[in-house]
């Protein structure tokens, strides 16, 4: 579906925007890629590596809106990844962390609408479920606005969903780099804030793949949900360096035990998947899709009330040496 196709990936310097294009460019043949971002430096850094004669590079903000307006004239499909996600940069800077995920999302889901784009997806992340800290509270507020963005569209034919899933395995940000800066630079022990915490865990290529089945998938309106694995933070710690001690430092503001992604409060909501699971819209929209059977054929059955997804009561785990793996296949 995406051949001949023009696709803008925001914040597309990042880790997931580049796996994005080379999983683009290796399977299908689009128009133009599209990577729309603020940093320079990053932009020319990645088209030393992506100098494909379908990709292009747009210096912008999704705070500014006529700019968005402006990248999204002739665009089929857009994915919303920029955002500010650091939990306690955000909590220092709030309005900026709003500026970012809330208004910019409106911008985003404006633009496309006024370009008439096709199908928009947007990056969320478990910690928008029941969240406790400003970055969680910014990206649940998000996940409303492209929601609730399918009642906007009047005549036209585009279409919003959002894509929510855990932690990247070796991507910037995450505790594993963390641990391996830590051993390399010599500790005798690693910090664990708490013995019970756990993590949804996901590989950037399932995450990739994930986006793009979805595309395929939606209606618009859905939240989709991988089923992925968890791990407790104190395996990980025993994974990468197992002959290190564990040093318990107490959990951090805005820190959860366990991360959710289907909160119990959304049961009635919830439908379940072979690989996944889809959130559907508390709102009706004025032509309300049949969420139990995807754009691709594949059916759900509602789950039964109370029904929580959370990272501690997974049925799926990580092994040591899985773990291992995963971070080798995460390579940016």
């Amino acid at each position: 579906m995406f051949d001949n196709k023009n696709i803008l990936i925001t914040g597309g310097t990042g880790s997931f925007g580049k796996k994005y294009a080379e999983t683009i460019l290796a399977k299908y043949k689009p128009n133009k890629i599209i990577i729309y971002s603020r940093d320079e430096l990053k932009q020319y850094e990645m088209a030393h590596s992506f100098s494909h004669e379908c990709m292009r590079y747009f210096i912008g903000d999704v705070r500014d809106l006529r700019r968005l307006e402006e990248a999204m004239d002739g665009v089929d499909y857009v994915i919303h990844a920029a955002a500010l996600k650091h939990v306690p940069v955000a909590e220092y800077n709030p309005m900026e962390c709003i500026k970012t995920n809330i208004i910019g999302s409106q911008n985003v889901i404006t633009a496309a609408i006024t370009n008439n784009v096709s199908k928009v997806i947007a990056l969320s992340t478990d910690k928008a479920a029941n969240p406790i800290n400003l970055y969680g509270a910014t990206k649940l507020a998000s996940d409303k606005l492209f929601v609730a963005a399918n009642n906007m569209v009047g005549t036209r034919k585009t279409r919003f969903s959002v894509v929510r899933y855990g932690n990247v395995t070796g991507s910037r940000g995450s505790v594993i780099p963390f641990f391996n800066k830590l051993i390399k630079e010599g500790v005798k022990e690693l910090p664990i804030t708490d013995i019970k915490m756990t993590r949804f865990l996901i590989t950037l290529e399932d995450g990739v793949d994930f986006v793009l089945n979805n595309f395929k998938r939606m209606h618009g309106g859905e939240i989709f949900v991988p089923k992925i694995p968890s791990m407790q933070v104190t395996e990980m710690a025993k994974a990468i360096a197992p002959n290190l001690p564990h040093k318990i430092i107490g959990i951090r503001p805005g820190e959860k035990i366990h991360e959710i992604m289907c909160p119990s409060d959304d049961s009635h909501l919830t439908l379940e998947f072979s690989d996944h699971y889809i959130i559907c819209p508390s709102i009706k929209f004025t032509h309300t899709p049949n969420y139990t059977k995807n754009k691709l054929g594949e059916t759900g059955k509602p789950v039964e009330q109370g029904f929580e997804y959370n990272s501690g009561n997974n049925t799926k785990w990580v092994s040591h040496n899985e773990l291992l793996e995963m971070v080798k296949e995460t390579s940016y």
